[in-house]
């Protein structure tokens, strides 16, 4: 069967009584109005709040994680802005300098901010002892959590950094098969990872989900990584199919499609997007 095939399956696995539930655990918004940065020369197109909506409503999508990218740098104005514009269902998960006080952290966290990202892959990150310092007055001081952009086959070489950090997540499966297993044992010390960026990885990707679950089927969250910037292959609807045809069990797929990243992002609100 063809996923455009399977679509129908998708969605009804997904009912509920006021329509498919979703929670996009990662997506990003370029908003020409604030400052982007280059990064290795890369400028990307815009994809505003509304540009996002359209997408995201058709596929159930009722909240969502609003992840600022390399193009960002420092920038919390377009997140701020889009926040507001997206509603209380959605959050923030920002970049920020190591001298970043905590009543900043504050008032971010008051906006709908719930994760610090590093950005070790793009090199947008302070050094070892200043990522930890600044994790652990984020968690101290809101509770966020950390978001790791990388290539998980570098998990070993930053495991005495990564054990001291707070509770982490791993953006886009780790991205390499090589890096897979380091992941999963990340998974058992209670890591989060984002099924997101299918176009990105270079594995089977429904083997890996499977296998994510059966170490905790509590930490695996899906993100469609729109507007999928910088991949080969960017997000489909087929891919919520993938998921829900890897999975099988309903409880499992609304975990990852949902729940888990409710209980993670706690975001202000639940409902549709306005």
């Amino acid at each position: 069967m063809t996923h455009s095939a399977a679509r129908p399956t998708a969605v009804s696995r997904l009912s509920h009584p006021d329509g498919p539930r979703v929670f996009d655990g990662h997506f990003h918004i370029i908003d020409p109005r604030f400052p982007l940065a280059a990064n290795a020369g890369f400028l990307p197109a815009p994809f505003t709040a509304d540009a996002y909506l359209e997408q995201a409503r058709p596929l159930g999508v009722i909240g969502g994680a609003l992840v600022s990218g390399s193009f960002h740098a420092y920038d919390q104005s377009y997140l701020e802005d889009a926040l507001a514009r997206l509603g209380p269902g959605f959050v923030g998960v920002t970049q920020l300098p190591a001298e970043t006080t905590e009543q900043e952290i504050h008032r971010l966290d008051g906006l709908g901010v719930r994760a610090l990202r590093f950005n070790l892959r793009r090199g947008l990150h302070p050094d070892g002892v200043q990522m930890l310092r600044l994790a652990q007055r984020a968690f101290d001081t809101a509770g966020w959590h950390v978001e790791l952009y990388l290539d998980a086959e570098e998990i070993p070489s930053l495991s005495g950094l990564l054990a001291k950090l707070p509770t982490i997540g791993i953006d886009h499966l780790g991205l390499t098969g090589r890096g897979l297993p380091h992941v999963l044992r990340l998974v058992e010390r209670g890591a989060w990872v984002k099924a997101s960026g299918f176009g990105r990885v270079d594995f089977p990707i429904a083997a890996a989900l499977r296998a994510i679950v059966g170490v905790n089927p509590d930490a695996l969250i899906f993100g469609t990584d729109l507007p999928c910037t910088r991949t080969p292959r960017p997000f489909a609807p087929a891919d919520l199919d993938l998921i829900v045809d890897a999975l099988e069990q309903d409880s499992l797929i609304r975990g990852v499609l949902h729940d888990n990243a409710v209980r993670l992002y706690r975001p202000r609100a639940s409902g549709a997007p306005s």
